[in-house]
């Protein structure tokens, strides 16, 4: 089997307060599934060669940014045709600030830019129904209304995107700079990202917590937490996104 059959992955799972073995462990899991993926694994973008060299990528990480000089690089990979399939935190940029909030702090303008989309904040963990926004869409077409036990992202958002799944939340974000959420507008749960000739997929689920991940500013953490890990419309969402990658969907 030849690189003309060979699909190159290249999977970016690292960063802060999440159990980043778990989701690893599971994305890794899904990629097996495909034959034709051959997939290579950091914790950031420092292989910048390797991760541009990729068919696609794929990023599960909270509070990890690339340099500038990595960023350019990347843009310039989804201006020309890239395909970039991002998770949960993958727009995320946290200092916790002495008086004990969260400042999410447009620090790398680019790259959000290009993702479509920046994290600002979120509401305590707990249920809400993910409804699908495009019912024809191969994505999401056949997927019924599901409930996620996850983090709801309240993001801003960037440039040309087609919502895929939204759900409904109004109200205030204590313990985050930017607190006031109060408009009634759809909050996007997934979309479509053009971006030049490449295309980015976001997938705002997939919250996953373990016992130590919020050291040092909690030693243990009291309970486990699956967020949408728990339901099978997710594991079928990652599903369609890795084959939406390959070109196969």
């Amino acid at each position: 089997m030849g690189k003309s059959d060979r699909i190159d992955v290249y999977l970016v799972a690292g960063g802060k307060y999440h159990n980043i073995d778990y989701a690893r462990l599971e994305i890794l899991k899904l990629i097996a599934e495909q034959p034709r993926l051959k997939v290579e694994v950091g914790a950031d973008y420092s292989d910048i060669d390797a991760i541009c060299a990729a068919d696609f990528i794929i990023t599960y990480t909270c509070d990890v940014m690339p340099t500038d000089a990595q960023t350019e690089r990347l843009c310039e990979r989804m201006r020309n045709g890239g395909r970039w399939f991002a998770l949960h935190g993958t727009n995320s940029i946290l200092r916790f600030l002495e008086d004990g909030r969260v400042d999410c702090p447009r620090e790398n303008p680019a790259f959000m830019e290009m993702l479509g989309s920046q994290f600002l904040s979120h509401p305590p963990i707990q249920p809400y129904t993910v409804e699908v926004t495009e019912p024809d869409h191969p994505l999401v077409s056949g997927i019924p209304p599901f409930i996620v036990d996850d983090e709801l992202y309240l993001s801003e958002h960037h440039g040309e995107q087609t919502t895929l799944l939204h759900t409904h939340w109004s109200g205030k974000t204590e313990g985050f700079v930017e607190e006031d959420w109060h408009s009634d507008e759809p909050r996007s749960c997934m979309y479509l990202r053009p971006y030049g000739e490449g295309e980015v997929l976001y997938l705002t689920l997939g919250h996953c917590r373990g016992k130590y991940d919020m050291q040092p500013h909690i030693e243990e953490y009291p309970e486990p937490e699956f967020g949408a890990w728990k339901t099978d419309e997710y594991y079928e969402l990652l599903r369609r996104g890795i084959r939406w990658a390959m070109h196969t969907l």
